[in-house]
């Protein structure tokens, strides 16, 4: 299940909790493509901490996404991950490795609104008019 969170309107903010589904993923995409049409540069901040599994379609909608919007992942300045479990700490190093141009830290899980506050504290360069 997917929860879109109050933030401020630069940072996509997400709770995931039991299994993510592909109609929640299509509404966590098209929380984040209104964020990235309104600025330059976005962050994110997903709590996992109830996260249990992905469905296959969603899983697949997941990596069709990614890689259909490779262009924009350099507009992604910070990812602020909830967490108490180690195996996604362990992914998130590796994307830390692999998207270095993004900013990647995990929260304790109660650390929600510090970790948006984190993510929030990016840069907004002036859209062109």
């Amino acid at each position: 299940m997917l929860n879109i969170l109050p933030s401020p309107d630069h940072v996509g903010a997400y709770a995931i909790s039991g299994t993510l589904t592909k109609e929640d993923f299509d509404r966590l995409v098209a929380d984040v493509d209104a964020r990235l049409k309104a600025h330059d540069h976005v962050a994110m901040m997903v709590d996992l901490t109830g996260f249990e599994d992905i469905t296959f379609k969603a899983a697949l909608e997941d990596l069709r996404y990614g890689f259909g919007h490779i262009r924009d992942w350099t507009r992604f300045r910070r990812e602020a991950v909830v967490t108490d479990r180690q195996w996604i700490r362990t992914m998130m190093h590796g994307a830390d490795i692999v998207l270095p141009f993004i900013e990647i830290k995990a929260f304790e899980p109660g650390e929600r609104q510090a970790a948006i506050d984190w993510a929030a504290d990016i840069r907004q360069p002036a859209r062109a008019s």
